[in-house]
């Protein structure tokens, strides 16, 4: 029922918003904590249908979700990406290399399911809506499925990693995926020893967690007006109570 008058009638209890920040700050990409134990079918039902609800440009829901359970296809898919992955090594200068080649990049063989989210473009016909000025919107609508899935799965516990080092014909040919279907997301999942504290390649040194006040602009692009000023503070504060303190907001 609309009720204008009461701005926060709409707000979820103090509980539940609590939830999902915490599914949202305590997300990670998941490499090397996998175990075997199996994903129950209604757990696995809850998170394709947490995917399946994700916002979708002109309602065109581009989506499906390939599962792969059998090593033999799961053995296919990690040799596609261990060609990628050895070619990937050989980019990056000498210092980044040493501890490029010291990462776990995936859990294929070890996550229990692993899971390929694709688009398919041709979904609705040529003219979508929301979808003609902007063709690849198809593309985004798709990457808002993995992430409510992700979100759902580490409300339930599941770990979740996203491998992204494979030529793309590649993997689709290792799946029998069509060539005008595009893989968006190729993603481990399953139950994890432990979830790690921060990313792993913030922990590797790898890069570090950009400045959230220097990112924000105002009116226009680059813009960072004085009038901001308590934005950017309550900003700057806040990540500094998530990266120094462990405080998340609620």
């Amino acid at each position: 029922m609309e009720n204008p008058s009461a701005p926060q009638a709409h707000a979820f209890s103090a509980a539940d918003r609590a939830a999902v920040y915490q599914a949202i700050f305590n997300r990670r990409d998941v490499r090397g904590q996998f175990l075997p134990t199996p994903v129950p079918d209604d757990l696995l039902s809850r998170l394709l249908m947490a995917a399946h609800h994700a916002p979708s440009v002109g309602f065109m829901q581009p989506w499906n979700f390939l599962l792969v359970r059998s090593p033999e296809v799961k053995q296919r898919v990690h040799d596609v990406f261990a060609q990628a992955n050895d070619e990937a090594a050989r980019m990056f200068p000498d210092e980044k290399r040493e501890i490029y080649s010291g990462l776990k990049l995936q859990g294929i063989l070890e996550a229990p399911i692993n899971l390929c989210i694709t688009c398919d473009r041709s979904r609705s016909g040529p003219v979508v809506i929301g979808r003609t000025h902007i063709p690849t919107m198809d593309l985004y609508s798709s990457v808002c499925a993995v992430q409510n899935l992700w979100l759902a799965a580490r409300a339930e516990g599941l770990g979740v990693g996203w491998v992204s080092i494979f030529h793309e014909k590649a993997l689709q040919d290792a799946l029998g995926i069509p060539h005008h279907i595009v893989p968006i997301a190729y993603l481990c999942i399953g139950y994890v020893s432990h979830f790690k504290d921060k990313p792993e390649l913030e922990k590797a040194g790898w890069l570090p967690r950009l400045p959230v006040e220097e990112l924000v602009f105002h009116e226009q692009w680059g813009a960072q007006n004085a009038a901001e000023a308590p934005l950017a503070a309550v900003l700057r504060e806040m990540q500094a109570d998530i990266q120094h303190k462990g405080v998340f907001p609620k």
